[in-house]
């Protein structure tokens, strides 16, 4: 029987390996589209890849936000630039985008309440992670868990009733003083995919339209995350992250 040729084997698998490098360092240069605002928006849609070699022409008015290897990069025109950057990133934001992309994130309430772990903040403040439905936002809502669907306010100084409709069915949710959230009344009102739910009351000043998008598995990453939300067209939460991500860019330099 004869015996393979061990150099010739040895030269192949080193071949292979750095192949393997190659594309490895080819996907890792790619950029994504997280955000587009002015005239060119149309031209880098969100979701949009780009390569490392690939130019961003932007006009007077264009807003740009790029991520790679879970950092943004914002470009604001007029210009040309490179798709790819260095982006750095201080530790407190890193934390918050952390936070957010959290599957189980921890609660608080104030007065005697049990289940949270959020303080109070200002009402344009957004919700810390992304599995918190903030009931202003409408539009596709991304669920990671049926059974745990909270709902989420930005104060907690106030008693209010929340109205959810949905085919002529109407259920109202107590918003209690001393609490940002409140779990989705899954017993009356069980989450449904691709229906809609009308929210109104609550301080909101006009109502909100929400429909749920079901999620198979919760990424662990930014990348991941960003892609799942692109990917199932959950814009609240997607834009959420992407603030996130912003001002980690912001804080880093």
């Amino acid at each position: 029987m004869p015996f393979p040729d061990l150099p010739m084997r040895r030269l192949g698998m080193a071949a292979a390996a750095i192949m393997a490098v190659a594309v490895a360092g080819t996907a890792a240069a790619q950029s994504m589209v997280v955000r587009s605002t002015g005239p060119s928006a149309s031209k880098y849609p969100t979701g949009t890849k780009l390569k490392s070699t690939d130019k961003v022409t932007l006009v007077n008015g264009d807003k740009v936000v790029l991520m790679q290897a879970g950092k943004t990069r914002t470009l604001s025109g007029p210009g040309t630039f490179g798709a790819t950057g260095t982006v750095q990133v201080s530790q407190s934001m890193g934390t918050t985008v952390t936070r957010m992309i959290a599957k189980s994130p921890t609660m608080r309430s104030r007065g005697g309440a049990t289940r949270s772990d959020i303080v109070a903040v200002p009402t344009d403040i957004r919700a810390p992670n992304l599995w918190y439905l903030d009931y202003r936002e409408g539009g596709t809502f991304c669920v990671a868990d049926p059974a745990t669907l909270l709902l989420w306010r930005p104060t907690m100084d106030t008693e209010e009733l929340l109205t959810i409709e949905q085919a002529g069915k109407i259920e109202k949710v107590a918003l209690v003083n001393g609490a940002n959230f409140r779990k989705w009344p899954t017993d009356v009102m069980p989450v449904q995919y691709g229906v809609e739910y009308r929210l109104s009351g609550a301080g909101l000043p006009t109502p909100v339209r929400v429909r749920f998008a079901q999620v198979d598995s919760v990424p662990d990453t930014v990348e991941g995350s960003v892609d799942m939300l692109v990917a199932k067209g959950c814009s609240p939460q997607l834009n959420r992250l992407v603030d996130a991500m912003s001002e980690s860019e912001t804080a880093g330099g």
